[in-house]
């Protein structure tokens, strides 16, 4: 056996974390990490190999993306022939299984009920043993890289990302082209005789070494049963004592420097990102630079760059923060969402963030502000929420190719260093010399002269000087710049209060007409946090689109007002959000409970004060209106899970006609709305954590006497019967319903089918049928329309829920096929799939059913997690809080008989029972196709929609589990 040694050298890890963590070094060198934890109910491995795609060859763009889609998801190997058998144990056992691809390194991941781990991970191994890599993979592999690239053709984020790279030395590996597509993969390798599957294991023989490569394992075993498994199962793997990426220094010459990139996006919006090349952080991680940077440029208060931006209406959003590429060198980036007033102001923003930058050059950095951040690092990390352990392997794994061991745990999240030089040494790499700045806007459409190849973006490149950024400089607003002010938000006691009651499930702590208080005791997690739910039902916001995008320009100014407050609570760990329900908007606030009332009041408080700042409103209407003007520019998949909401869901509103009512609104129309948004209420709040039951009723008797009492209340209580109901249309038995719709940017060459098949309203029994089919069909399915067909990169199947009713749905998106044409496919499936289920052996569905009950026994990980699990049951008024364990119950007493019948009854083609929505997106690839469907005769029992809004309200519904409050008894 290979010497394997044993290094006894302590791991900083939690003072509140009870696992065991051991380090080992196999004798071909690889790293690994164990980790032993009695409590997991889920085992998880991840395999970091030092290789990315900056490592591609010349003139093979997209290899590395290539192996890994070979290794992973084609997966077959000497001892595991059977194509996909890898991607399909892990799947049927629970588990889940990725790759992802990142620069300088690939990580190949996987989770799985702990009684199978050693099976998976005797598979898992094998990939880097002796991988069958066939030319059939291969080339079916390389349709999927394609079908990525033309999903990514449209996107912003990939567009822009691509042309930083582009504008960079040409023989420098940053400069290539990482994702790949047909040219590169098959055209270009062809045309100089190159053979792509020899070049595939040509490039893994030349960097899959177990020098480059670092493992974590994660699962309940005791740290001797683990590393036992590796011992066994990873020794083989070849060390060919390769040295990994190796770079030719920085990517820019000076002519990639001081220069002003304008650029055209896809979207309707205004971006700029002013961006330095710096050296990683990570080799001062104990000072944390680019931490403390990220906090005073990034800060949101008083005298920052973006109160000064917000106040003058120039932005709507700015981010401070090191984007990382390889251990040579990264990006600190400074990206402001641009208003057209903004757009128009691009200099003096750019000499205004300069003008701050030469503050803190010319200022000592502040050591009080360094000691919060180390303060908030130092709670972070010692009172922490667990998380997966899929999740925890992950971001270990890629830990342990940055740090040396004993900070594997900890990584760049502890600041203990107070070292001014050092944050100074970084900001003089925040110099006029070393800036790159990309602005977008569809302005410069028509006034650019140059094209990255690969995505094909306009742009065009000025050479920007000293002393014009100077000239900026002189010019920009001259507003009070000063560094953050202190933290009101940061904890100070962190103990944990005793539950007066050990209730499992959450309990109606109180009713009045004006609310209802849902209260659930932390008796698991023993962390100093709370999680406070308000959902503030608002009959008014359903009345109409006018109404609907009033509300909603209210949930965004009301953020917009808070901002300040947001950003120094979020800093602290306290986390606050508003957002649009169904039923009006709801207020979350998460994280230590120390301060958090201090926060929740102010939220509450700029509620029950709301004023329409004429200024703001007009900047949010300008952004909305983009928003929704974007629409068009969605994935064709996006726009079908639009489509089938509008059709399903009683309540939604067409984004076009809420754009239509857009430009006629004023603040003044906000103004009036208000009191009529708020003339009838009912507060639903769920409060649970670290919070005693008298708190928790403080605090909505607070909020009840902020809004109910006095002589002029804000609110009337709701009538029960203007309590809100969410209904969902109800399909006919035996009925295909089909709408078919042309995509509405018409550059785009996708189009996107979605198969939605709509089974039952909630009920135990059989949800767990539908899970179980879900569960065995997922892999087959992945396998079959995504491996096999080869019908497009975005290729999901799922079950679906809205608001209690069940149902499952297939999305698929692609170039190849047309929607029509993929809903075959589909059928196709399921005819072939039913024979998969009459020749399962009973053991089979047992071991199915074992695998399903074993997910469901998951107890939750964290008090967020728990929280939104339980507010879910109280949002759908289906109050299921024990649904684990009912469904657990339901599971155990299934047989495969029933399961078939289940089967043959809801899903099965054909079936007099079937309820099929198929929603097909036609791009601009298929519209010939489009037009003859449009023309032909539907099949018996299919039923054409030609207006949603007339099918809906014309179809039945499900009654809605979400009835009157007021009928609860305590």
């Amino acid at each position: 056996m290979a010497n394997v040694t044993e290094i006894d050298e302590e791991i900083v890890k939690p003072r509140t974390d009870k696992r065991e963590y051991r380090r080992i070094v196999l004798g071909n060198s690889l790293q690994v990490l164990l980790i032993s934890d009695p409590d997991t109910d889920k085992s998880a491995a991840c395999m970091c190999v030092s290789i990315g795609h900056l490592s591609d060859p010349d003139g093979c763009e997209g290899l590395a993306h290539l192996l890994m889609r070979v290794l992973l998801l084609a997966y077959a190997s000497e001892k595991y022939p059977g194509e996909d058998s890898y991607c399909q144990y892990i799947v049927e056992h629970g588990g889940y299984t990725e790759g992802i691809l990142y620069p300088n390194r690939t990580d190949y991941h996987f989770n799985i009920n702990n009684d199978c781990f050693e099976e998976a991970l005797e598979r898992f191994s094998q990939i880097f043993i002796k991988p069958l890599m066939s030319t059939e993979a291969a080339m079916r592999e390389i349709k999927t890289v394609e079908s990525a690239y033309q999903n990514y053709l449209l996107s912003d984020k990939w567009r822009m990302r691509q042309l930083q790279n582009h504008l960079s030395w040409e023989s420098h590996p940053y400069h290539r082209f990482g994702i790949g597509n047909w040219y590169t993969l098959d055209v270009r390798p062809k045309a100089k005789g190159l053979d792509i599957r020899q070049e595939l294991l040509k490039f893994y023989e030349e960097n899959y070494s177990a020098n480059l490569m670092h493992l974590v394992l994660y699962t309940k075993e005791s740290l001797d049963e683990i590393q036992s498994l590796v011992e066994n199962k990873f020794q083989d793997i070849r060390n060919s004592n390769q040295r990994g990426f190796q770079s030719t220094g920085l990517p820019f010459k000076s002519e990639h420097l001081m220069i002003l990139v304008k650029a055209v996006p896809i979207k309707e919006r205004h971006k700029l990102t002013v961006a330095w090349p710096i050296t990683p952080s990570r080799h001062h991680y104990k000072e944390g630079p680019c931490y403390y940077l990220s906090r005073v440029i990034g800060h949101k208060g008083e005298g920052s760059v973006y109160h000064t931006l917000q106040k003058l209406g120039w932005a709507t959003g700015l981010k401070a923060d090191e984007y990382a590429v390889t251990s040579e060198f990264s990006f600190f980036q400074v990206i402001v969402a641009l208003t057209d007033a903004g757009h128009e102001h691009m200099q003096d923003i750019v000499g205004l963030l300069f003008k701050y930058i030469q503050l803190l050059k010319q200022t000592s950095v502040c050591k009080r502000v360094f000691e919060e951040l180390s303060a908030v690092c130092e709670t972070k990390f010692h009172y922490p929420d667990k998380i997966q352990p899929l999740n925890y392997v992950i971001r270990i794994a890629s830990n342990m190719e940055k740090y040396p061991p004993k900070d594997w745990l900890v990584g760049s999240s502890l600041l203990s260093n107070f070292n001014p030089e050092v944050v100074h040494m970084f900001l003089r790499e925040f110099s006029p010399e070393n800036v790159r700045i990309f602005w977008k806007s569809k302005k410069f459409e028509g006034d650019t002269d140059k094209v990255e190849p690969w995505f094909g973006t306009a742009y065009t490149v000025e050479k920007i000087t000293t002393s014009m950024i100077q000239k900026w400089m002189s010019s920009a607003p001259s507003d009070n710049l000063q560094l953050p002010a202190p933290n009101m938000f940061i904890p100070t006691n962190l103990s944990l209060k005793v539950a007066q009651e050990k209730v499992k499930f959450p309990v109606l702590l109180r009713k009045s007409s004006y609310s209802k208080l849902w209260y659930k005791p932390d008796t698991m997690f023993s962390v100093p946090k709370a999680f406070v739910n308000i959902e503030f039902n608002c009959p008014h916001v359903r009345d109409s689109p006018q109404a609907e995008v009033l509300a909603n320009i209210f949930v965004q100014l009301l953020e917009d007002y808070l901002n300040e407050h947001a950003y120094d609570a979020q800093i602290a760990g306290l986390h606050y959000y508003t957002s649009r329900t169904d039923r009006g908007f709801k207020v979350t606030v998460f994280g230590y409970n120390d301060k958090l009332n201090i926060l929740l009041e102010t939220v509450v408080d700029k509620i029950a004060n709301f004023e329409v700042k004429r200024d703001r409103f007009a900047i949010i209407k300008e952004m909305m209106t983009k928003g929704i003007s974007n629409f068009k520019y969605e994935k064709p998949s996006q726009l079908a899970t639009e489509y089938r909401s509008l059709i399903l869901r009683d309540i939604k509103w067409p984004w076009k006609e809420k754009l239509d009512v857009l430009p006629n609104l004023e603040a003044e129309d906000l103004v009036k709305f208000t009191p009529i948004m708020f003339s009838s209420a009912f507060l639903e709040c769920f409060i649970a954590g670290n919070m005693e039951r008298d708190e928790a009723i403080s605090i909505i008797q607070h909020v009840e006497s902020i809004f109910f009492e006095g002589s002029n209340p804000k609110c009337q209580p709701l009538f029960p019967s203007l309590h809100l109901t969410n209904e969902v249309v109800k399909f006919g038995r035996g009925v295909s319903y089909l709408y078919s719709v042309q995509g509405l940017n018409p550059s785009n060459e996708n189009s996107a089918l979605l198969h939605y098949i709509q089974v039952h309203r909630d009920d135990f029994i059989l949800n767990v049928k539908l899970q179980l089919f879900c569960l065995i069909a997922k892999e087959p399915a992945y396998h079959q329309l995504c491996s096999i067909e080869q019908l497009g990169y975005i290729n999901n199947f799922y079950g679906r829920y809205d608001f209690g009713i069940h149902g499952v749905e297939f999305l698929i998106q692609s170039t190849m096929k047309s929607p029509r044409d993929i809903d075959l496919s589909i059928e196709a499936f399921l005819e072939m799939f039913e024979n998969k289920i009459y020749e399962m052996t009973n053991d089979e569905f047992k071991g199915n059913v074992n695998a399903l009950i074993d997910m469901k026994l998951e107890t939750h990980k964290n008090l967020w997690e728990e929280s939104l699990f339980y507010w879910q049951e109280i949002m759908n008024g289906t109050l299921k809080f024990d649904r684990k364990e009912a469904e657990v119950e339901a599971l155990r007493q299934v047989t495969q008989q029933e399961f078939i019948d289940f089967f043959n009854e809801y899903i099965k083609v054909g079936s007099h029972r079937k309820k099929t929505l198929s929603v097909r997106v036609y791009g601009k690839k298929h519209l010939s196709e489009y037009r003859s469907e449009k023309s032909e005769p539907l099949q018996l029992h299919s039923l054409r929609i030609d207006d949603i809004l007339s099918f809906r309200r014309s179809q039945p519904h499900y009654g809605s589990f979400k009835g009157s409050f007021s009928n609860m008894k305590l």
